[in-house]
C-alpha cells in the first residue's frame, strides 16, 4: 500500500528530518538516503521499518544538520610524534639537518595523524536515539495513510468476492439442469441418427449414458469448497494480524476450484460464469499482493 509520512525534531547540536515514502510491492524492500556517514545506518532503519511495515517499497530520506564542535577536529599525537620521529632519523642520517617545521605540513597529510571526517566527526551511536524517535513519528504517519488506504481497498475487496459469490448461485442453481439437459441432447441425437434405421434404442442404455456423463460432470463438491473459500476469504481480512499472504494463496485455491469447475461442467451457461469469476479473482489477487 501506498503512503507518506514526515517527522522532524531538533536537538542542541543536531536537527533532524525524516520523509518516508511506500509503494506497493509483494515484499518489503526499504532503502535509506542520507548523507555520509549517516548512510551507514541502513540495517539500522530497516529494524525499525520492519516492526510496522511488512509489505511495500519504503524510502527513507534522512536530512541531517549537525553543528561541528571543536571535538571533532582532532590530530592523532601518536601518529604525528611516530611520524616525526622517523623523519629525523632518516634526516639525521643523510646529513639533512632539522627542519620539523617545514615538514609538518607533509606530515599532516600522511594516513592516520588526521582522522578522516567519516570516521569521527560523528558519533552514530549518539544521535541514533534520536533518530529513532523522528522515525517512529514518521512511521506513526505512514501508517494513518496506508490505513485509510487498507480500508478503501478492503471495501473493494468484499465487493468482488460479492461478485463471485453471485456468479457461483447461478451455477449452484444450474447444477440440476445439467444432466437433464445433457440427456435431451443425447435423445435428440440418437433420434437423428437413426431416422432413416429400424433400429430400437433400450432405454436403460440411455439412462446408463446419462448417469456416466452426471457422475463425470458433478460439480457439486467443487462448488461447496469455492464458497467456502468465500467465507473465509471475509474470516481472513478480520483478522487483527496481517492477512496478505494468507488472502494470496487463499485466491490462488479459489482460482484452482474455478478451473476444475470449468473443465467438468461441459455447459455453456456455467463455462460463461466461471470465466466471470476467473476474471473477478484476477482482480482479486492483483489486490491482496499489496495487502499486509
Amino acid at each position: 500500500m501506498t503512503g507518506y509520512g514526515e517527522a522532524s525534531q531538533r536537538r542542541d547540536d543536531l536537527s533532524l528530518a525524516i520523509e518516508l515514502r511506500a509503494v506497493n510491492n509483494r515484499h518489503l524492500k526499504v532503502s535509506l538516503r542520507a548523507a555520509d556517514p549517516y548512510h551507514l545506518l541502513e540495517a539500522e532503519v530497516e529494524k525499525v521499518v520492519r516492526r510496522t511495515v511488512r509489505r511495500g517499497t519504503v524510502q527513507v530520506h534522512l536530512r541531517c544538520d549537525k553543528q561541528s564542535s571543536p571535538q571533532d577536529f582532532r590530530i592523532n599525537p601518536v601518529a604525528l610524534r611516530s611520524y616525526l620521529g622517523q623523519i629525523r632519523g632518516v634526516a639525521h642520517e643523510l646529513g639533512l639537518g632539522e627542519q620539523p617545521a617545514a615538514w609538518l605540513g607533509a606530515i599532516l597529510d600522511l594516513p592516520g595523524v588526521v582522522p578522516e571526517a567519516g570516521s569521527m566527526a560523528y558519533a552514530l551511536h549518539d544521535d541514533w536515539p534520536l533518530i529513532e524517535a523522528v522515525l517512529e513519528k514518521a512511521l506513526a504517519q505512514l501508517q494513518v495513510m496506508r490505513q485509510e488506504e487498507g480500508r478503501a481497498m478492503a471495501r473493494e475487496l468484499l465487493s468482488h468476492r460479492d461478485v463471485i459469490a453471485g456468479h457461483l448461485e447461478r451455477i449452484r442453481q444450474r447444477i440440476p439442469l445439467v444432466a437433464s439437459s445433457f440427456r435431451d441432447r443425447l435423445l435428440e441425437r440418437v433420434r437423428t441418427l437413426l431416422t432413416d434405421l429400424d433400429v430400437r434404442i433400450d432405454q436403460s442404455d440411455i439412462i446408463k449414458e446419462v448417469s456416466i456423463y452426471a457422475e463425470r460432470s458433478d460439480i457439486a463438491e467443487e462448488v461447496v469448497r469455492l464458497a467456502s473459500h468465500l467465507g473465509q476469504f471475509q474470516d481472513f481480512m478480520n483478522e487483527p494480524d496481517s492477512a496478505g499472504k494468507k488472502l494470496d494463496f487463499l485466491t490462488q485455491e479459489m482460482f484452482r476450484e474455478a478451473n476444475t469447475i470449468g473443465s467438468k461442467a461441459a455447459d455453456v451457461d456455467i463455462s460463461r460464469q466461471v470465466v466471470e469469476i476467473k476474471g473477478t479473482l484476477e482482480k482479486i489477487r492483483e489486490l491482496v499482493q499489496n495487502v499486509e
